[in-house]
């Protein structure tokens, strides 16, 4: 495709606000958080390889333990990532559960104990440098079959990492140590499903959403010792059914007039907050059902763009410069065609990339939300997408990506295979790719 001046100029005016909002993050070695510097999912810069296999372009492979979801994340020499070792149930327990549920046939099946940790390892080698407890559970909650007890992404700077692990808890590490330097258990919400939401840092804060069915509230810790900042309870009126007021969505923050703003979508509405406060500075309702929120907003052409996900996905793109309620004034467009319930949205310009949960593959002008293009791809789709070496990249449950050129016709260049699928979202460092399967997690470059 022949990008126009038009593209590029729209391009460069969304990476310059999203920089000039993220540039504690910035770093040309470092994979910060989910959908890495930017928060958007592109690696500009990187030359990663358009093909891979088993045996092919392939650097390292290394077994992880246990079970998460969560995406990598880089700084310097060092890639971290969460997962949750659950052991089984002991006689004692089962036999203590079963008597629960005679009494109770609604009472909720509890598992065993549980610790949640958190795994570096060498860029280079693929060697273990630090493992780390950051919880012991005595007895986990439930959570849904197809979510994880350690699904939020961390979120890394220069010499301490954050990891959230929902009702267990957040903690921080120093990454050079490989010890925890503080931890809190400040709030105890209801996931129903289990955790989701990954945090972002703005200044001093570390902010995280507490989208349960039994409360709802986004929520800031200081960075430097774990105290919480604020928290501010979601005003928007929900739908009465406690399992459709819970989300699991992380928030993005842009500038907005010299002012940094943070867009939160939650259940039935999406939200905008000073981040330094907590104060509701606007929020737009979806205008129909939506909860267990997933994908992460992208912004761009004065636009964020939000997935409602359940029970059928909206996208919204909505301008972000009101206050108070702005459904009415704010809303530029919606679509409610193949929109994803998890994968986040590719944004490239003026043109929107997205493939949903049952592999339908979409472009749509994101200025207008006409269909540029539809295309059905193999396998389901939980992880978010990647644009790196000029190249969308797509990774399914099943073990293949699906590498398409950016433009108005449907153009796939490649189609890779690994033995395990993704349910986490890539990292990028350099001219090399991380992807964490459901088993490893390997180095992939030329």
């Amino acid at each position: 495709m022949a990008f126009s001046a038009g593209f590029f100029r729209t391009w460069i005016h969304c990476v310059v606000v999203l920089v000039a909002s993220s540039s504690q993050l910035l770093s040309e070695e470092a994979w910060p958080q989910f959908r890495g510097p930017l928060g958007n999912g592109h690696a500009p810069q990187s030359n990663i390889p358009l093909t891979w296999s088993e045996t092919e372009n392939i650097t390292w492979k290394i077994p992880v333990i246990g079970e998460g979801f969560s995406s990598p994340v880089i700084s310097g020499n060092k890639i971290w990532l969460t997962t949750a070792v659950v052991a089984e149930l002991t006689p004692e327990q089962e036999e203590a559960q079963l008597a629960e549920l005679e009494a109770d046939p609604e009472a909720p099946k509890l598992g065993g104990q549980m610790t949640l940790k958190a795994i570096a390892f060498d860029v280079q080698s693929g060697n273990i440098l630090h493992e780390i407890d950051c919880f012991d559970i005595k007895r986990t909650s439930p959570k849904h079959a197809t979510n994880s007890y350690a699904s939020p992404t961390p979120v890394i700077e220069k010499g301490r990492i954050y990891c959230h692990f929902g009702e267990y808890g957040i903690c921080c590490i120093d990454t050079d140590q490989g010890k925890i330097a503080w931890k809190s258990q400040e709030f105890k919400i209801n996931h129903s499903n289990g955790p989701g939401a990954s945090p972002v840092l703005w200044k001093d804060l570390v902010v995280v959403h507490f989208d349960g069915i039994d409360q709802q509230f986004i929520a800031a810790f200081r960075k430097g010792d774990g105290t919480v900042a604020w928290n501010t309870k979601r005003s928007g009126v929900m739908h009465e059914n406690p399992e459709t007021q819970k989300a699991y969505c992380t928030p993005v923050i842009t500038n907005v007039n010299g002012k940094d703003l943070l867009i939160s979508p939650a259940a039935d509405w999406v939200y905008g907050y000073d981040p330094a406060t907590g104060k509701e500075l606007w929020k737009a309702s979806y205008g129909m059902l939506g909860f267990s929120t997933v994908p992460k907003p992208v912004i761009g052409n004065g636009l964020v763009y939000v997935c409602t996900s359940f029970m059928k996905s909206r996208l919204l793109a909505i301008k972000y410069d009101g206050t108070g309620d702005v459904t009415e004034s704010h809303i530029a467009w919606h679509s409610d065609r193949q929109i994803p319930k998890k994968p986040s949205l590719m944004l490239i310009g003026t043109e929107l990339y997205f493939v949903n949960d049952i592999g339908i593959g979409i472009s749509l002008d994101a200025m207008t939300g006409e269909q540029i293009w539809q295309e059905r791809f193999q396998g389901k789709y939980s992880a978010s997408s990647l644009f790196a070496s000029g190249h969308i990249y797509f990774f399914n449950e099943e073990g293949s990506t699906t590498v398409v050129k950016p433009g108005n016709e449907l153009n796939i260049v490649a189609e890779n295979k690994l033995d395990a699928g993704c349910k986490a979202s890539p990292a990028v460092q350099g001219d090399a790719l991380f992807l964490r399967t459901t088993t490893h997690l390997y180095r992939i470059e030329k």
